[in-house]
């Protein structure tokens, strides 16, 4: 009798502590966020407003991949994909450069946003997926910058 009462007051003194172990999910987006550091790539979480005519609106905070830009006079630009393949800027035209509209094609469908600044280009993402689409996000990023 006193075994089973002594097992489980440690049963109840340790319980807590499997609560700080992180999740399956957690685990692997920590790999994956350390995997992007590997690869040149800051990531932070970044508190978005996303415009109302998205048709699902993306978590907030949000996942921000980014890396600094190495033109001299870089230009600066904001785009939203709509649907799977389908990027359009701030007043929901269709993108026309040939060159950008090539790079988001390489891009997975849970990438909510791509913004080119003058200091840094920024990809917001859902960060599902494997190695192989932050290998993917990475050279766009690289190619953009």
């Amino acid at each position: 009798m006193t075994v089973w009462i002594v097992l489980s007051i440690i049963a109840v003194v340790l319980s807590p502590l499997v609560w700080l172990r992180p999740s399956r999910s957690q685990s692997g987006r920590m790999a994956m966020r350390m995997e992007a550091r590997r690869m040149g790539l800051a990531m932070q979480l970044i508190p978005q407003e996303w415009p109302h005519w998205l048709p699902t609106e993306p978590p907030s905070p949000c996942a921000q991949y980014h890396r600094p830009r190495t033109a001299r006079d870089p230009d600066v630009w904001v785009y939203w994909q709509m649907a799977p393949g389908t990027w359009v800027n701030q007043w929901r035209e269709p993108c026309a450069d040939a060159r950008l509209q090539a790079q988001f094609e390489t891009l997975p469908a849970d990438v909510y946003k791509v913004e080119a600044g003058k200091q840094l280009i920024a990809l917001y993402w859902a960060e599902k997926g494997e190695t192989q689409v932050l290998e993917r996000i990475a050279a766009v990023l690289k190619a953009l910058a």
